[in-house]
């Protein structure tokens, strides 16, 4: 069964609000909690603190041109890269569990939930086909 244009669009746009407030909401606890946030970035990373001020602002910056639709893809691409460039952070949290308070079954299932997040993110950010849509319209009666 082939979902009508107008309910993708729809589902896409509720995608967008969802992926706008995952970022926006994110973005902001990166500055309203800074040292707990700095708490998961590895040791191995060079000044944790600019570090996560720098996510902060690039989380706040996607989330904001989702909100455009001519920055939307471009938007779209910055937070799936900003994604990826994140995982490291769970894979530390994942490998030190013992120095966070969450359970380690939590920590398992933030890299499926991240998997889905990314397949979101770019699902939502696609530009449509307008092409293939048209051809649906003109069916024999």
């Amino acid at each position: 069964m082939r979902m009508s244009p107008v309910l993708r669009s729809r589902f896409k746009l509720a995608g967008v609000g969802f992926v706008f407030l995952w970022f926006f909401i994110g973005g902001i606890a990166y500055f309203a909690a800074t040292e707990t946030e700095m708490r998961i970035v590895p040791a191995y990373i060079p000044w944790p603190r600019a570090a996560v001020l720098v996510s902060g602002v690039f989380e706040l910056l996607g989330a904001v041109g989702l909100l455009w639709h001519p920055t939307r893809r471009a938007a779209g691409i910055g937070l799936i890269l900003l994604t990826i460039a994140v995982t490291p952070c769970h894979i530390y949290m994942l490998h030190r569990s013992e120095l966070f308070p969450v359970s380690l079954s939590a920590l398992w299932l933030r890299l499926p939930i991240q998997v889905a997040l990314l397949a979101l993110i770019a699902w939502c950010t696609m530009p449509e086909r307008r092409y293939a849509n048209a051809l649906s319209y003109w069916r024999p009666t």
